[in-house]
Protein backbone atom coordinates (compact mmCIF):
# COMPACT_ATOMS: atom_id res chain seq x y z
CA UNK A 1 0.00 0.00 0.00
CA UNK A 2 1.21 3.30 -1.02
CA UNK A 3 0.70 5.82 2.04
CA UNK A 4 1.99 9.68 1.59
CA UNK A 5 4.28 11.49 4.15
CA UNK A 6 4.94 14.65 4.21
CA UNK A 7 8.92 13.98 3.94
CA UNK A 8 8.80 11.50 0.86
CA UNK A 9 7.70 12.72 -2.56
CA UNK A 10 3.88 12.39 -3.45
CA UNK A 11 3.92 13.69 -6.48
CA UNK A 12 6.58 13.19 -9.58
CA UNK A 13 6.81 13.97 -13.28
CA UNK A 14 9.63 12.54 -15.68
CA UNK A 15 11.91 14.46 -17.60
CA UNK A 16 11.72 17.59 -15.64
CA UNK A 17 8.22 18.50 -16.35
CA UNK A 18 7.55 20.08 -13.25
CA UNK A 19 10.04 22.51 -13.84
CA UNK A 20 9.79 22.75 -17.78
CA UNK A 21 6.21 22.25 -18.25
CA UNK A 22 4.65 23.44 -15.13
CA UNK A 23 2.18 25.48 -15.39
CA UNK A 24 1.83 26.21 -18.97
CA UNK A 25 0.77 23.13 -20.56
CA UNK A 26 -0.77 19.11 -19.31
CA UNK A 27 2.04 16.32 -18.64
CA UNK A 28 1.86 12.60 -16.66
CA UNK A 29 2.28 12.06 -13.26
CA UNK A 30 2.61 9.50 -10.85
CA UNK A 31 1.86 9.53 -7.03
CA UNK A 32 2.05 7.60 -4.22
CA UNK A 33 -1.73 7.89 -3.20
CA UNK A 34 -3.43 4.61 -4.01
CA UNK A 35 -4.18 2.48 -1.05
CA UNK A 36 -4.35 5.77 1.36
CA UNK A 37 -6.70 4.83 4.06
CA UNK A 38 -8.65 8.16 3.76
CA UNK A 39 -8.94 7.19 -0.10
CA UNK A 40 -10.76 3.76 0.55
CA UNK A 41 -14.70 3.78 -0.32
CA UNK A 42 -15.48 2.81 2.97
CA UNK A 43 -14.02 5.93 4.50
CA UNK A 44 -15.28 8.10 1.47
CA UNK A 45 -19.17 6.98 2.77
CA UNK A 46 -18.30 8.16 6.12
CA UNK A 47 -16.94 11.26 4.44
CA UNK A 48 -20.34 11.79 2.68
CA UNK A 49 -22.36 10.93 5.38
CA UNK A 50 -20.87 13.94 7.36
CA UNK A 51 -20.38 16.59 4.65
CA UNK A 52 -23.16 19.35 4.03
CA UNK A 53 -25.02 18.26 0.77
CA UNK A 54 -24.67 21.16 -0.78
CA UNK A 55 -21.00 20.33 -1.28
CA UNK A 56 -21.91 16.72 -2.80
CA UNK A 57 -22.80 16.49 -6.63
CA UNK A 58 -23.94 12.87 -8.06
CA UNK A 59 -26.02 12.33 -11.61
CA UNK A 60 -25.64 9.46 -13.68
CA UNK A 61 -22.60 8.24 -15.72
CA UNK A 62 -24.85 7.77 -18.96
CA UNK A 63 -23.55 10.89 -20.68
CA UNK A 64 -22.34 12.14 -23.79
CA UNK A 65 -18.98 13.92 -24.08
CA UNK A 66 -21.00 16.86 -25.31
CA UNK A 67 -23.58 16.61 -22.48
CA UNK A 68 -26.33 19.56 -22.31
CA UNK A 69 -26.47 20.52 -18.84
CA UNK A 70 -30.25 20.75 -18.51
CA UNK A 71 -30.60 16.85 -19.73
CA UNK A 72 -28.59 14.94 -17.24
CA UNK A 73 -30.02 12.15 -15.66
CA UNK A 74 -30.36 11.57 -12.11
CA UNK A 75 -29.80 8.92 -9.74
CA UNK A 76 -32.52 8.17 -7.32
CA UNK A 77 -30.20 7.04 -4.17
CA UNK A 78 -28.94 9.37 -1.38
CA UNK A 79 -25.04 10.02 -1.49
CA UNK A 80 -23.72 7.21 1.33
CA UNK A 81 -25.90 4.63 -1.32
CA UNK A 82 -24.18 6.10 -4.38
CA UNK A 83 -20.56 5.31 -2.91
CA UNK A 84 -21.72 1.93 -1.10
CA UNK A 85 -23.17 0.73 -4.49
CA UNK A 86 -20.69 2.34 -7.01
CA UNK A 87 -20.01 -0.90 -8.61
CA UNK A 88 -23.38 -0.87 -9.71
CA UNK A 89 -24.84 2.46 -9.02
CA UNK A 90 -24.34 3.99 -12.89
CA UNK A 91 -23.28 7.14 -11.42
CA UNK A 92 -20.85 9.46 -11.08
CA UNK A 93 -20.36 11.44 -7.96
CA UNK A 94 -17.99 14.54 -6.56
CA UNK A 95 -16.99 15.37 -3.31
CA UNK A 96 -16.20 18.78 -2.74
CA UNK A 97 -13.91 20.72 -0.77
CA UNK A 98 -12.69 17.95 1.69
CA UNK A 99 -10.21 20.01 3.08
CA UNK A 100 -12.50 21.50 5.26
CA UNK A 101 -11.41 18.05 6.90
CA UNK A 102 -7.89 18.05 8.33
CA UNK A 103 -6.88 14.49 7.77
CA UNK A 104 -8.02 15.39 4.05
CA UNK A 105 -6.33 18.62 4.21
CA UNK A 106 -3.12 17.19 5.58
CA UNK A 107 -2.72 14.99 2.20
CA UNK A 108 -3.32 17.94 0.11
CA UNK A 109 -0.87 20.00 1.59
CA UNK A 110 1.36 16.98 1.86
CA UNK A 111 1.17 16.15 -2.17
CA UNK A 112 1.81 20.04 -2.88
CA UNK A 113 4.14 20.14 -0.74
CA UNK A 114 6.43 17.71 -2.56
CA UNK A 115 5.71 19.50 -6.02
CA UNK A 116 7.19 22.61 -4.44
CA UNK A 117 10.49 21.10 -3.46
CA UNK A 118 10.75 19.22 -6.74
CA UNK A 119 10.60 22.74 -8.05
CA UNK A 120 13.02 24.08 -6.18
CA UNK A 121 10.28 26.01 -2.99
CA UNK A 122 10.48 25.03 0.24
CA UNK A 123 7.14 25.67 1.14
CA UNK A 124 3.53 25.31 -0.97
CA UNK A 125 3.06 29.04 0.32
CA UNK A 126 6.60 29.92 -1.76
CA UNK A 127 5.55 28.15 -4.53
CA UNK A 128 2.31 30.05 -4.86
CA UNK A 129 -0.24 27.43 -4.27
CA UNK A 130 -3.08 29.03 -2.38
CA UNK A 131 -6.54 28.82 -2.05
CA UNK A 132 -5.94 24.80 -1.69
CA UNK A 133 -9.52 22.02 -1.95
CA UNK A 134 -9.09 18.93 -2.78
CA UNK A 135 -12.52 17.07 -4.78
CA UNK A 136 -13.23 13.61 -4.77
CA UNK A 137 -14.55 11.68 -7.15
CA UNK A 138 -16.15 8.22 -7.35
CA UNK A 139 -17.52 6.70 -10.35
CA UNK A 140 -19.36 3.58 -11.89
CA UNK A 141 -18.04 1.26 -14.55
CA UNK A 142 -18.51 2.95 -18.57
CA UNK A 143 -19.08 6.52 -16.90
CA UNK A 144 -18.80 9.87 -18.92
CA UNK A 145 -17.48 13.48 -17.40
CA UNK A 146 -18.22 15.70 -19.92
CA UNK A 147 -16.14 17.93 -21.49
CA UNK A 148 -16.02 21.09 -19.71
CA UNK A 149 -13.45 23.32 -17.76
CA UNK A 150 -12.37 23.75 -14.10
CA UNK A 151 -11.31 27.51 -12.77
CA UNK A 152 -8.74 26.38 -11.20
CA UNK A 153 -5.67 24.56 -11.61
CA UNK A 154 -5.63 20.32 -10.90
CA UNK A 155 -2.81 17.47 -10.30
CA UNK A 156 -5.64 14.87 -10.96
CA UNK A 157 -4.60 11.72 -9.41
CA UNK A 158 -6.11 8.33 -10.07
CA UNK A 159 -6.64 6.54 -6.68
CA UNK A 160 -8.27 3.12 -8.44
CA UNK A 161 -9.44 1.75 -11.86
CA UNK A 162 -8.49 3.12 -15.11
CA UNK A 163 -10.13 6.23 -16.87
CA UNK A 164 -9.11 7.83 -19.54
CA UNK A 165 -8.08 11.56 -18.97
CA UNK A 166 -8.33 14.14 -22.80
CA UNK A 167 -7.23 17.54 -22.01
CA UNK A 168 -7.14 20.10 -24.99
CA UNK A 169 -5.18 23.24 -25.73
CA UNK A 170 -7.92 26.22 -25.92
CA UNK A 171 -5.49 28.86 -25.22
CA UNK A 172 -6.38 30.69 -28.80
CA UNK A 173 -10.27 30.39 -27.87
CA UNK A 174 -11.02 28.45 -30.89
CA UNK A 175 -13.02 25.94 -28.64
CA UNK A 176 -14.21 27.76 -26.29
CA UNK A 177 -14.50 31.70 -26.27
CA UNK A 178 -14.34 34.27 -24.00
CA UNK A 179 -18.12 33.89 -23.57
CA UNK A 180 -17.91 30.46 -22.93
CA UNK A 181 -14.95 30.47 -20.23
CA UNK A 182 -16.90 33.07 -18.50
CA UNK A 183 -20.35 31.05 -18.53
CA UNK A 184 -18.43 27.74 -17.70
CA UNK A 185 -16.43 29.54 -14.87
CA UNK A 186 -19.66 31.16 -12.88
CA UNK A 187 -23.03 29.36 -14.50
CA UNK A 188 -21.96 25.23 -15.42
CA UNK A 189 -18.54 23.71 -16.02
CA UNK A 190 -19.83 22.28 -19.58
CA UNK A 191 -18.54 22.88 -23.03
CA UNK A 192 -20.25 21.95 -25.93
CA UNK A 193 -17.19 18.96 -28.03
CA UNK A 194 -17.02 19.07 -31.54
CA UNK A 195 -14.81 16.38 -33.45
CA UNK A 196 -12.91 18.76 -35.03
CA UNK A 197 -11.31 19.34 -31.59
CA UNK A 198 -9.66 15.93 -31.40
CA UNK A 199 -5.61 17.29 -32.67
CA UNK A 200 -6.33 19.92 -30.01
CA UNK A 201 -6.29 16.78 -27.64
CA UNK A 202 -3.58 14.78 -25.35
CA UNK A 203 -5.03 11.44 -23.53
CA UNK A 204 -3.79 10.47 -20.74
CA UNK A 205 -4.73 6.56 -19.94
CA UNK A 206 -5.25 6.75 -16.08
CA UNK A 207 -4.62 3.45 -13.54
CA UNK A 208 -4.10 3.28 -10.13
CA UNK A 209 -0.85 5.49 -9.49
CA UNK A 210 -0.98 7.33 -12.33
CA UNK A 211 -2.40 10.80 -12.60
CA UNK A 212 -1.99 14.03 -14.79
CA UNK A 213 -1.52 18.30 -14.23
CA UNK A 214 -4.37 20.14 -16.02
CA UNK A 215 -3.33 23.84 -16.45
CA UNK A 216 -6.47 26.42 -15.29
CA UNK A 217 -9.41 26.24 -17.97
CA UNK A 218 -8.03 23.67 -20.03
CA UNK A 219 -11.45 22.02 -21.27
CA UNK A 220 -11.14 17.61 -20.86
CA UNK A 221 -13.50 14.86 -20.94
CA UNK A 222 -13.08 11.86 -18.87
CA UNK A 223 -14.04 8.16 -19.35
CA UNK A 224 -14.34 5.03 -16.76
CA UNK A 225 -13.49 1.57 -17.91
CA UNK A 226 -15.30 -1.72 -16.70
CA UNK A 227 -14.56 -1.00 -13.29
CA UNK A 228 -15.20 1.55 -10.64
CA UNK A 229 -13.44 4.49 -10.53
CA UNK A 230 -11.67 6.60 -7.58
CA UNK A 231 -9.59 9.68 -8.40
CA UNK A 232 -8.55 13.26 -6.29
CA UNK A 233 -8.21 16.52 -7.40
CA UNK A 234 -6.10 18.05 -5.73
CA UNK A 235 -6.83 22.15 -6.96
CA UNK A 236 -5.30 25.42 -5.86
CA UNK A 237 -5.79 28.93 -7.17
CA UNK A 238 -2.69 31.06 -8.08
CA UNK A 239 -3.61 34.74 -7.83
CA UNK A 240 -3.55 35.14 -11.41
CA UNK A 241 -6.21 32.53 -11.05
CA UNK A 242 -8.08 34.60 -8.79
CA UNK A 243 -8.68 37.99 -10.04
CA UNK A 244 -9.57 36.02 -13.28
CA UNK A 245 -12.49 34.25 -11.61
CA UNK A 246 -13.38 37.34 -9.73
CA UNK A 247 -13.61 39.50 -12.64
CA UNK A 248 -15.46 36.37 -14.46
CA UNK A 249 -18.13 36.59 -11.96
CA UNK A 250 -18.60 40.33 -11.56
CA UNK A 251 -18.39 40.51 -15.55
CA UNK A 252 -21.42 37.87 -15.30
CA UNK A 253 -23.44 39.68 -12.57
CA UNK A 254 -23.24 42.71 -14.29
CA UNK A 255 -24.52 41.74 -17.45
CA UNK A 256 -27.06 40.25 -15.66
CA UNK A 257 -28.79 43.24 -15.32
CA UNK A 258 -28.43 44.72 -18.99
CA UNK A 259 -24.52 45.80 -18.61
CA UNK A 260 -22.44 44.46 -21.47
CA UNK A 261 -18.82 43.85 -20.22
CA UNK A 262 -15.43 43.39 -21.83
CA UNK A 263 -13.39 40.38 -21.25
CA UNK A 264 -11.04 40.71 -18.29
CA UNK A 265 -7.46 41.69 -19.86
CA UNK A 266 -9.27 43.93 -22.62
CA UNK A 267 -9.74 47.46 -20.01
CA UNK A 268 -6.84 46.67 -17.31
CA UNK A 269 -7.90 50.12 -15.41
CA UNK A 270 -11.45 48.85 -15.29
CA UNK A 271 -10.53 45.47 -14.16
CA UNK A 272 -9.05 46.95 -11.31
CA UNK A 273 -12.04 49.41 -10.31
CA UNK A 274 -14.43 46.00 -10.57
CA UNK A 275 -12.11 44.36 -8.01
CA UNK A 276 -12.27 46.58 -5.50
CA UNK A 277 -15.79 46.65 -5.69
CA UNK A 278 -16.41 42.79 -6.05
CA UNK A 279 -13.84 42.04 -3.27
CA UNK A 280 -15.19 44.31 -0.90
CA UNK A 281 -18.99 43.07 -1.48
CA UNK A 282 -17.66 39.61 -0.99
CA UNK A 283 -16.03 40.01 2.14
CA UNK A 284 -19.24 41.39 3.65
CA UNK A 285 -20.87 38.74 2.05
CA UNK A 286 -18.41 35.56 2.70
CA UNK A 287 -18.84 35.46 6.65
CA UNK A 288 -22.84 34.18 5.54
CA UNK A 289 -21.60 31.25 3.48
CA UNK A 290 -20.86 29.19 7.20
CA UNK A 291 -24.63 28.05 6.72
CA UNK A 292 -25.65 25.78 3.71
CA UNK A 293 -28.91 27.35 3.35
CA UNK A 294 -27.02 30.78 3.24
CA UNK A 295 -24.98 29.52 0.78
CA UNK A 296 -27.72 28.19 -1.64
CA UNK A 297 -29.47 31.91 -1.29
CA UNK A 298 -26.23 33.49 -2.24
CA UNK A 299 -25.69 31.42 -5.46
CA UNK A 300 -29.15 32.13 -5.87
CA UNK A 301 -28.91 35.21 -6.15
CA UNK A 302 -25.52 36.05 -7.60
CA UNK A 303 -25.50 33.18 -10.12
CA UNK A 304 -29.02 32.72 -11.24
CA UNK A 305 -32.08 30.57 -10.60
CA UNK A 306 -29.85 27.31 -12.06
CA UNK A 307 -27.03 27.81 -9.39
CA UNK A 308 -28.08 25.07 -7.38
CA UNK A 309 -28.36 22.61 -10.52
CA UNK A 310 -26.92 19.75 -8.22
CA UNK A 311 -29.45 19.94 -5.71
CA UNK A 312 -32.64 18.18 -5.90
CA UNK A 313 -35.45 20.69 -4.93
CA UNK A 314 -33.27 23.30 -4.20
Amino acid sequence: MNVASSISPVITADNESLKRDFPLKPFAIRHKLAGHPLLTLSRIAQLASDMPRDLIEYNSGDASVSQDPDKVKSVDLDPVEVVNRIQTAGAWMVLKRVEKSPEYRQLLEDALTSVARARGFKSIEDAGFSQIEGFLFVSSPNSTTPFHMDAEDNFFVQIYGEKIFAVYDNRDGKIADDAQVEHSTVKHRNVPFNESFRPRGIEFNLDAGDGCYIPYQWPHWVKTAGSHSISLAITWKTEEVRRLNDLHRFNSMLRGIGLPQAAPGAKPGLDAAKLAVYRTAAAIIEPLRGSETMRRIIRRIALGKNANYYLKKA
